[in-house]
């Protein structure tokens, strides 16, 4: 190992707050679908920073735009407008088809805005006792109080008081357990239309519009996290336009600009006037910089076949891991997903870490999700040979994993 690389450990773990369990590798550049460490190692990175560098890395594009902006204008804060902001809110809204949108700097940023919304609404509407949030078991939502009580899973809560009050929880994709609980004091329902953090798991089919349907029944707000699942991932530029199922708010970030932090929440016009002057803010959402960014990734979006590579990719990439279900029964059991968000569950006696870390050590990136799943999230600009490259090297992790069982 370097001198560059270990003084660049030694200064990580001295300093930074250890809250992420992180190999021995500290990343330098990247090219496309390719991230160099500083030992001149290189990696296929198919989790893109999960789910956040859509256009890959240093696309030329992204660049541009960022670096011309970098020139002009970064930040003024929103006392004023901002060019590249009016044009991108704009846009987003055209793409997104919804009416309004607000910017923040990350999808928990995003999530908190919603949930201020839903209680807003209510309270403009001369019923401010209606406080009930209902989200699903096994989702994830945030780590900040707010969105981590929201959060399904009470790992996140432990040492912080959470949940908020007046948030519950009930199986994912089960409507009749919505319809119990969703009731005249809930002010709205958050869901995530494929479960990412919680397996990649996608919603059911009618599920989403069974949700639209209760809560129409009962008036309570529909709030769609699409945070993993927006800008382009699912091969639709939010996943809720395959179904056709408005909701009255949806969540936004990761790939929203390219890697700039940046996240969104986006509302239909009868909802937005609950947040009038005064009662939600920002310094840093919607600056010119990220702003630019995300206006690159929209244009590439919306005027290159990238969308229906995509679906292409996300094709291919769930059919290769289908693949290696039936040739590794023992150690892989089912393969989902949609888009280029894909997961492969394994086996409970194969521990998913130790696989994530067989294929680092053979130059591929991914993430994992839930308990027992390996997740892909590639830029979306990834090519089926990376793919492939991808699925090969698996595939030899899946066989030393067989090979290992008693």
């Amino acid at each position: 190992m370097s001198d560059q690389t270990e003084r660049l450990l030694a200064d990580a773990r001295a300093h930074l707050l250890e809250t992420y369990r992180q190999p021995a590798v500290v990343l330098e550049r990247g090219e496309g679908c390719r991230v160099w460490d500083t030992e001149g190692r290189a990696y296929l990175d198919l989790y893109a920073g999960i789910a956040v560098s859509a256009l890959g890395h240093a696309h030329p594009a992204l660049v541009q735009a960022i670096a011309a902006q970098a020139g002009k204008l970064i930040h003024t804060a929103n006392y004023f407008y901002n060019e590249p902001n009016v044009r991108a809110a704009a846009k987003l809204c055209a793409l997104g088809k919804m009416d309004r949108v607000f910017f923040t700097n990350s999808g928990t940023e995003a999530i908190e805005g919603a949930m201020k919304l839903s209680r807003r609404f209510h309270f403009a509407q001369q019923n401010p006792t209606r406080l009930g949030l209902v989200a699903t078991h096994n989702s994830f939502h945030g780590r900040t109080m707010g969105a981590v009580s929201l959060t399904g899973q009470p790992k996140y809560w432990e040492g912080f008081d959470a949940p908020i009050a007046h948030v519950s929880h009930v199986p994912y994709g089960d409507l009749d357990a919505m319809n119990r609980r969703v009731n005249d004091q809930t002010a709205a329902v958050f869901v995530e239309p494929v479960q990412g953090e919680g397996g990649v798991l996608p919603a059911p089919p009618g599920y989403l519009q069974g949700l639209r349907d209760l809560c129409d029944r009962v008036g309570a707000l529909l709030v769609f996290d699409e945070i993993q699942t927006g800008i382009g991932r699912t091969g639709k530029f939010f996943a809720w336009h395959h179904e056709g199922v408005q909701p009255d708010i949806v969540c936004a970030a990761k790939g929203i600009a390219g890697g700039v932090p940046m996240g969104a929440f986006l509302v239909t016009e009868r909802v937005s006037k609950a947040l009038s002057p005064g009662t939600h803010g920002t310094t840093f959402g919607g600056n010119a910089l990220a702003s630019a960014a995300a206006l690159a990734v929209f244009d590439a979006l919306e005027n290159s076949p990238l969308m229906a590579h995509v679906v292409a990719m996300g094709e291919h990439l769930l059919a290769g891991l289908s693949a290696l279900v039936a040739k590794h029964p023992e150690v892989a059991v089912a393969a989902r997903g949609r888009g280029l968000l894909c997961g492969i569950e394994l086996a409970k006696h194969v521990d998913v870490r130790t696989v994530m870390d067989a294929l680092r050590a053979k130059g591929v990136l991914v993430s994992t999700a839930g308990t027992s799943v390996i997740r892909f999230a590639p830029p979306l600009v990834v090519s089926r040979d990376e793919l492939d490259e991808g699925l090969s090297a698996l595939n030899d992790v899946l066989a030393v994993s067989m090979k290992a069982l008693p």
